[in-house]
């Protein structure tokens, strides 16, 4: 591999994670202005839809699936809305950077996933990184006063974690796999889909006095908002995601992935700087603890 296509590959690797890293700031924005998550998630969806279906028509891809892929990818939409709406909500009740290092640990719920129900070996690695896992979670629990945070915030993130590792698993076991560009095409299809029908299950009450694009989505009124959601659209989604299929093809998955971690790292400066959350030793320590299972999960899968 020569200096410039490494150099290439790290640039896009780095630029996914902190772009991807930033989806706490357009949430938690959008939710101070009165945006409700399934707004957001509709509007962030449907852009990503028309962005990547010009790009798929720049490429002169194909849009053709068959039946059955039509069917797993519809679970994989599920999976990544439920993963995405379950993150979001916990930015109401848990800081976004705790919330970002928590969904961190999916790669560790993938190798759990596949060593109980596909009879992969769990060595001494996995059950250190478990370890290290439990251990950074349980430093996290507690916010910088050292009292516990919301206990129903960290279930929803672990939720988006477990929604999120389930997604990777059915996308590796897929047959005859489209291209990753058109499984994402089809599965933020659904995703919009989906943030519709889940803006009908809001009670009444959370949508009171507010103007409708249509059904339940809310009409965005304000430049800030559109932005955001622009934001998430073009770099979060997007972009995030068309840097990182290149840099896996330039330099491997194993330093893609190593390089993912910038977007916890991401979140917490996010946090930290712009949306002035709270910082501790402890949380410091879990996060590193976190972190650390992580990348040996990844050594080890790849190794």
């Amino acid at each position: 591999m020569n200096i410039e296509k490494r150099a290439k590959g790290y640039f896009f690797a780095i630029i996914s994670a902190i772009f991807y890293g930033l989806n706490p700031l357009g949430a938690v924005f959008l939710n101070r202005e009165g945006v409700d998550v399934p707004t957001i998630l509709f509007y962030r969806n449907l852009l990503a839809v028309i962005l990547l279906g010009g790009v798929m028509l720049l490429q002169r891809r194909s849009f053709r699936i068959n039946l059955k892929q039509a069917a797993l990818l519809l679970l994989l939409g599920v999976l990544f809305i439920v993963s995405s709406i379950t993150l979001y909500y916990s930015y109401m009740y848990i800081d976004a950077g705790v919330a970002s290092t928590l969904l961190f640990s999916y790669p560790i719920i993938v190798a759990v996933i596949m060593a109980l129900f596909f009879g992969e070996r769990a060595g001494v690695g996995t059950i250190i990184s478990i370890a290290l896992s439990l251990a950074g979670v349980g430093l996290l629990y507690r916010g910088a006063d050292g009292a516990l945070i919301s206990t129903l915030g960290v279930a929803l993130v672990m939720a988006s974690s477990l929604s999120y590792a389930l997604y990777i698993v059915v996308v590796n076991k897929f047959p005859q796999r489209p291209a990753s560009i058109t499984i994402t095409f089809y599965v933020l299809i659904v995703c919009a889909l989906a943030s519709l029908l889940f803006s009908y299950m809001l009670p009444h009450s959370a949508t009171a006095g507010k103007e409708f694009l249509f059904g339940r989505i809310q009409l965005l009124t304000s430049l800030s908002a559109w932005g955001w959601v622009i934001m998430l659209s073009l770099l979060c989604s997007v972009i995030a995601l068309l840097f990182m299929a290149k840099a896996s093809k330039e330099i491997g998955p194993t330093p893609t992935a190593i390089l993912g971690a910038l977007e916890p790292v991401t979140g917490v400066v996010v946090g930290v700087l712009v949306l002035n959350e709270e910082f501790s030793l402890r949380f410091a320590a879990g996060i590193v603890l976190v972190l650390s299972s992580v990348l040996i999960i990844i050594g080890k899968k790849n190794g």
